[in-house]
C-alpha cells in the first residue's frame, strides 16, 4: 500500500513549507523510494494561469501543460517524481467538478454538500495522483494556507478522513509552524502549541513537527513542544535559518534524522541513505570563486517569486561554472526613462553595470521599449544575452528596428496596426476567447540547426522543453530576417516555427521561445543556463588585467 504524508503549516504564511515538503521527499528519493509530490491550493482558481505574478508568483508549467502554483517548481528541483497536472489540485477544480456531476444528475438527487461530496473529490484527486505512478512508494501533499483559514478546512478535513482511513502505518501528519524570537533573544513556543491545538479541533494529530525557528532548538525546548503537543521529543525537527542557499535544508533534516523518523512511523524498513549529489552541490557552492552580475531585465522586479524558476536557474548555472552569480533586477520601463541605456547597463552605472542581460517572459506592452533598448545595447556592445520567450520575441523586434530598419517594428500583442508585425498571435490563438489554459502549453520539441549554440549547449539535435505562450515569430519574415543576418538556430519538426534565433558575430547572443527554467535542477543545471553563465564568466575574465582574474 502507498504512503501518504500531509505537510500542513501553521501560525503563519511563507514559513517554507514547500521547501520543508521538498527537502522531504529529497530525503526519502536518497534512501531508494519513489516519491509522488501533490499540492492543494485553497484557491477558488481553477489553477495560476490566469492570475498575476504579483498576486501568486510565477506560473510552473508541467510537460502536460498544466498551469499550476510555483511549489511545483520546487518539488521538481528537489525530487525527480513525475508532475502533472494530477500534481496540482485546487478548490476551484474541486467544486467545479463537482457541480458538473451534480448538473449530470450522478448525485441522484441527493442534497450536494462540503461533507462527503468536496472531501470525496478531493480524496479521489490525491488517490487519482498516487495510482498515476504504479511505482510510487510515497506521496507527499503539501496543503497550502494555514490551519485556521476557512479555505483549506476542507482539504484538512479530506487529509483527516484518508489518515483514518489508510491507518496510521500508512499515513501521518507533518505540521510546520514558526517559534518567534523575542527580544533578548528568547525563543517563543506558545504559537506552536495554538497551531496544533488548532490542528487537533480539525481532528488530526500531528505525528512530526518541524519548527521554523532562527536557530536549532535545544533538548530542553524540543521536551516543551513534545509535552504541551502530544508528539514525541525525536519527532520535533527545527528548520532553522540557514546562511548558504535553500537546497542545503534536506542536509539539515537529514542530519536530525527526519528521515528516519518518518520511515519509522510508516513502517517502512530503513534503506541506506545516498545524498552524495547533495553534498556534491554544496561543496560546489563553497567552491565558487569570482562574480558576475546578470542584469535581468523584465516586468516583475518587486516580487522575487514572480521569477522565481529563472533566479533558481541561474543559481543552478553558478555551481556549474564554479562562479557567484549577483541578480541585478531592472525593472524594463526605468530603461525608457533613460537617455542611455548603458547609464544603466555599462560600466558607469551603479555597482559597474551587467555583465550579462537576460531578458525573462512577460505580457503586456509596459516596459516592452525598455527591453528593446536593453537587446540593442547588448548586441552593439557584446555582452551575453539570454531571451526566453517574449526576450526572444525582443530580440526579433529589435533586430527588425535596428538592423532592417523597420522603424515600426513590433508585436501585434503590443502594436496591432504595426506596419511590420514580426511576431504575431499563434493560428490556432486567432479565436480564442478565455485566457485560461487556451495558449501553447507544455512539453515540445525543437530541432536545433548545426553550428548554433543552442546545439552546442544541449550537445543533442531534438530538444524537448516547456512552451508557455500565445505570439511567436512571424513567418512572413523569417526569410527577410535570416538574409540579413540573424539565425534561425531551432524550428519546430515540421518547420513551421522558429523556437530559436541567435546573433552573428557575438560571443552569446540567443533567445528561446521556450522556457528552459522549468527543468533546471541544483544537481543538473540547464544546459542554456550553464553556457549564458560560462559566456559571461569567460568575457569578463578576458578583459580583466591577468593579475586580477579569478582562477
Amino acid at each position: 500500500m502507498k504512503k501518504f504524508i500531509f505537510v500542513s503549516g501553521g501560525v503563519c504564511s511563507s514559513l517554507g513549507k514547500g521547501v520543508a515538503a521538498s527537502s522531504l521527499g529529497a530525503l526519502l528519493e536518497g534512501r531508494g523510494l519513489n516519491v509522488r509530490m501533490v499540492k492543494c491550493d485553497p484557491y477558488i482558481n481553477v489553477d495560476a494561469g490566469t492570475m498575476s505574478p504579483y498576486q501568486h508568483g510565477e506560473v510552473y508549467v508541467t510537460d502536460d501543460g498544466a498551469e499550476t502554483d510555483l511549489d511545483l517548481g520546487n518539488y521538481a528541483r528537489f525530487t525527480s517524481g513525475r508532475l502533472s497536472a494530477a500534481n496540482s489540485i485546487t478548490t476551484g477544480q474541486v467544486y467545479e467538478s463537482v457541480i458538473k456531476k451534480e448538473r449530470e444528475g450522478r448525485y441522484l438527487g441527493r442534497c450536494v454538500q462540503v461533507i462527503p461530496h468536496i472531501t470525496d473529490e478531493i480524496k479521489s484527486r490525491i488517490l487519482a495522483a498516487a495510482r498515476e505512478d504504479p511505482d510510487t512508494d510515497v506521496v507527499i501533499v503539501e496543503i497550502g494556507g494555514t490551519v485556521g483559514d476557512i479555505e483549506s478546512i476542507p482539504f484538512l478535513e479530506a487529509a483527516r478522513q484518508l489518515i483514518h482511513e489508510s491507518g496510521r502505518d500508512n499515513a501521518l501528519s507533518a505540521h510546520l509552524t514558526l517559534i518567534p524570537e523575542v527580544a533578548g533573544g528568547e525563543l517563543k513556543t506558545k504559537p506552536t502549541q495554538h497551531s496544533v491545538k488548532a490542528m487537533q479541533e480539525q481532528g488530526i494529530q500531528p505525528d512530526v513537527l518541524i519548527c521554523r525557528a532562527p536557530v536549532i532548538l535545544d533538548e530542553d525546548t524540543r521536551r516543551k513542544i513534545a509535552l504541551f503537543t502530544n508528539i514525541e521529543s525525536d519527532a520535533v525537527f527545527t528548520s532553522y535559518d540557514v546562511d548558504t542557499t535553500i537546497y542545503e535544508v534536506p542536509l539539515v533534516f537529514f542530519e536530525q534524522k527526519l528521515d528516519q523518523v518518518v520511515l519509522k512511523k510508516l513502517g517502512v524498513e530503513s534503506r541506506h541513505a545516498d545524498l552524495k549529489p547533495w553534498y556534491s552541490m554544496m561543496e560546489r557552492f563553497a567552491s565558487r570563486k569570482g562574480k558576475v552580475r546578470i542584469g535581468i531585465v523584465g516586468k516583475y522586479m518587486d516580487l522575487h517569486d514572480a521569477y522565481k524558476s529563472i533566479y533558481e536557474a541561474l543559481f543552478h548555472a553558478s555551481l556549474e561554472c564554479m562562479v557567484e552569480v549577483e541578480l541585478v533586477k531592472i525593472d524594463s520601463a526605468r530603461l525608457e526613462e533613460a537617455d542611455d541605456p548603458g547609464a544603466v547597463l555599462g560600466p558607469e552605472a551603479s555597482g559597474g553595470g551587467v555583465d550579462g542581460i537576460l531578458v525573462p517572459g512577460g505580457f503586456g506592452q509596459r516596459g516592452i521599449n525598455g527591453m528593446v533598448q536593453a537587446a540593442a545595447w547588448a548586441r552593439r556592445n557584446g555582452t551575453p544575452y539570454f531571451g526566453i520567450c517574449l526576450g526572444m520575441q525582443i530580440m526579433v523586434i529589435e533586430w527588425g528596428r535596428n538592423v532592417l530598419r523597420w522603424k515600426d517594428a513590433d508585436s501585434t500583442e503590443f502594436n496591432p496596426d504595426t506596419k511590420y508585425p514580426v511576431v504575431s498571435l499563434l493560428v490556432d490563438q486567432i479565436d480564442v476567447k478565455d485566457y485560461g489554459g487556451t495558449m501553447r502549453l507544455g512539453k515540445s520539441v525543437s530541432v536545433a540547426e548545426p553550428g548554433t549554440h543552442i546545439l552546442a549547449a544541449y550537445n543533442e539535435k531534438n530538444i524537448s522543453e516547456r512552451h508557455r505562450h500565445r505570439y511567436e515569430f512571424a513567418n512572413r519574415y523569417r526569410k527577410e530576417m535570416a538574409e540579413s543576418g540573424l539565425r534561425i538556430a531551432a524550428l519546430t519538426p515540421d518547420g513551421s516555427l522558429v523556437e530559436c534565433v541567435e546573433w552573428p558575430d557575438h560571443p552569446w547572443g540567443l533567445g528561446v521561445q521556450f522556457h528552459p527554467e522549468f527543468k533546471s535542477k541544483p544537481t543538473a543545471a540547464s544546459p542554456l543556463f550553464r553556457d549564458f553563465i560560462a559566456a559571461v564568466r569567460d568575457r569578463k575574465r578576458a578583459v580583466i588585467p591577468v593579475s586580477e582574474r579569478c582562477v
